[in-house]
């Protein structure tokens, strides 16, 4: 069964709804949006008709279900589920009626209920066991050529709320060689599509003489499933829900390196996890704790294909 995902094109975006849908065991298309020049700078809550602020979305004829994800997926993707009168799923708070989507897929932290509201504890992802399992084999020669233990470093970036700069990134690099340093570890770190060329440069600059690895591969050479299948220790920055979701799925321990900024939203995700003591502060004194893979993905595609029985 074939799922269209219906969101603007950014990566935390998409790798919820294609985590959804693989779960779910669907084939899945991303149909991105775009706004139209005359409308790119005007919110999509005040599109008049979202169809004709956009450039065209195929819908194939073999599509059984719209995925919305965000604000201006949900618009769109509603819009596109009445007019081919498919059934629509939203992922996150839609900011629209409730009543307008078949299923809503939720954090605690958007603090939204209903009846057709589905709360996850983390955010959707394909980062599935089996998923890791494939990438530990293929990858774990490369990342862990000796026997220390493997500090994988996830890196975010600015985004309106967070900041990571120049100034940012080497205070990042000093952190992060004095643990390698302290804990006898190999580190090999991957930056995310919004880390700015000026941080990645200073983490290269600083790092590498540390023989702290940055792989950047694109595609099938993109080592970030095997970093998370290999890991024994985890760090990522505090701006990426989707990171932390990823992260914390595996079974390694998982350390949040603090970034300049705030987000109510991204701080209320991080305090229930410390609750659970499934993170913990990016701190010297923080080694390798027992912890259990957190991972709500599966439930909710379950109970998703039940309530829509597909």
């Amino acid at each position: 069964m074939l799922a269209t995902i219906i969101a603007e094109d950014f990566a935390g975006m998409r790798t919820q709804g294609v985590g959804l849908a693989e779960t779910a065991g669907w084939q899945w298309q991303f149909s991105p949006v775009k706004a139209r020049p005359l409308w790119s700078k005007c919110s999509s809550r005040f599109w008049p008709r979202p169809l004709n602020c956009i450039e065209p979305i195929h819908i194939a004829p073999e599509s059984r279900v719209i995925i919305g994800v965000g604000g201006t997926g949900g618009i769109v993707g509603r819009t596109l589920a009445q007019k081919y009168k498919l059934p629509i799923v939203q992922i996150q708070n839609p900011r629209r009626k409730f009543n307008a989507f078949d299923v809503i897929i939720a954090n605690p932290h958007d603090g939204i209920e209903g009846e057709n509201v589905l709360i996850s504890r983390n955010a959707l992802h394909p980062a599935t066991p089996q998923k890791l399992a494939h990438a530990r084999e293929r990858w774990y020669k490369f990342l862990k050529p000796d026997e220390r233990p493997l500090l994988a470093v996830l890196i975010g970036g600015a985004n309106g709320r967070f900041l990571l700069g120049a100034r940012e990134a080497a205070q990042l690099a000093d952190d992060i060689i004095a643990y390698t340093h302290q804990h006898a570890m190999q580190t090999v770190l991957t930056p995310s599509r919004r880390t700015s060329p000026e941080a990645l440069s200073v983490l290269r600059e600083r790092l590498t003489p540390h023989n702290i690895r940055i792989e950047t591969g694109e595609g099938d050479k993109n080592p970030y499933m095997g970093m998370l299948a290999c890991a024994d220790m985890i760090a990522v920055t505090t701006d990426s829900v989707s990171m932390i979701s990823e992260a914390v799925a595996t079974p390694a321990p998982v350390l949040i390196l603090p970034l300049p900024g705030r987000s109510n939203r991204i701080g209320q995700f991080i305090r229930a996890l410390e609750k659970d003591d499934r993170i913990r502060p990016f701190a010297l004194e923080h080694t390798s704790w027992a912890v259990h893979p957190l991972d709500d993905t599966p439930d909710i595609a379950k109970e998703m294909c039940r309530r829509l029985k597909l």
